[in-house]
């Protein structure tokens, strides 16, 4: 089918889809063939990490779409993570997840966590650099980072990530960190989008949906694209990937744009905060 994914331009010069697949808690079998379901429907951006135990399926979903003539390699941006643990032997790290995906490069590698308690991230930023220097990864960025770690990689390196993926929903727009990365010219991708679903019963949404005739998940997600978000929702059923893809034809008024992130004043952050996880394990 003809892919209608809208792309953004990273500061590096590189696109990526705005709308994404995410696969966290998929695995297996069902991982596999949620990816290929995914590919089938459109979708062009797959985003996994170490740590979702998931990256052989996702990279054999890959390999078998593109060899089923179903899309090419260079049609694709496949996004995986560097785990906490790793902070100090990324580029070890880099290839044992290149390995599980069966890939010769990925499109981003992303710093998961900053983990300040530990207070390695510059240096495995400092690793991801020489990486992309390399030409094994395409672009670099970062995940769950906030102001201060992210002024810290601009000040040591001077290399500004592409993206920085966080925790962002109704409720929990992040919109002092959106405005931060605005400024240095870093793109926002939101996961968790859908607020583990409960974003999709407030009432705000749901007014929203009825105006627009979309369901709440569609509603949520042509919400992120409005605001300019990368946005990575994760289903492991072929009814709600088709759906979510379909929220790229749903449009939506500055007002109902605004109803829904007016829901701040009554939401928060639902994980973990990244300037106090995780924790040193003593």
């Amino acid at each position: 089918m003809t892919n209608p994914s809208q792309y953004v331009t990273f500061n590096d010069g590189n696109t990526i889809p705005q709308l994404g697949f995410g696969t966290w808690k998929l695995r297996g079998d069902d991982c596999y063939t949620a990816v290929r379901t995914a590919i089938d429907t459109g979708y062009r951006h797959i985003d996994t990490a170490r740590i979702y135990d998931n990256e052989e399926p996702v990279g054999r979903a890959v390999a078998d779409a593109i060899a089923a003539g179903d899309v090419e390699r260079e049609d694709l941006f496949i996004t995986t993570k560097l785990w906490n643990d790793d902070h100090d032997k990324a580029p070890e790290a880099f290839e044992a997840s290149l390995t599980r995906l069966g890939l010769d490069y990925v499109d981003a590698y992303l710093i998961h966590w900053p983990f300040p308690a530990q207070n390695a991230y510059v240096r495995a930023w400092e690793d991801l650099i020489r990486i992309q220097g390399v030409g094994r990864v395409r672009s670099i960025g970062v995940a769950n980072f906030y102001e201060e770690t992210l002024d810290e990689l601009l000040e040591k390196t001077g290399v500004v990530p592409v993206m920085n993926q966080v925790e962002l929903h109704p409720g929990f727009s992040q919109a002092s960190l959106r405005a931060y990365h605005d400024e240095h010219e870093i793109l926002t991708e939101a996961w968790s989008p859908l607020g583990r679903g409960d974003s999709l019963n407030e009432q705000a949404v749901t007014r929203v949906a009825e105006e627009v005739g979309a369901t709440p998940a569609q509603v949520v997600i042509a919400w992120h694209l409005a605001l300019g978000n990368i946005v990575i929702p994760k289903s492991g059923t072929k009814a709600r990937i088709e759906e979510n893809f379909a929220a790229l034809d749903v449009a939506l008024t500055d007002a109902q744009i605004e109803a829904i992130t007016a829901l701040d004043a009554d939401g928060g952050r639902s994980y973990n905060d990244p300037r106090e996880w995780p924790e040193l394990e003593s």
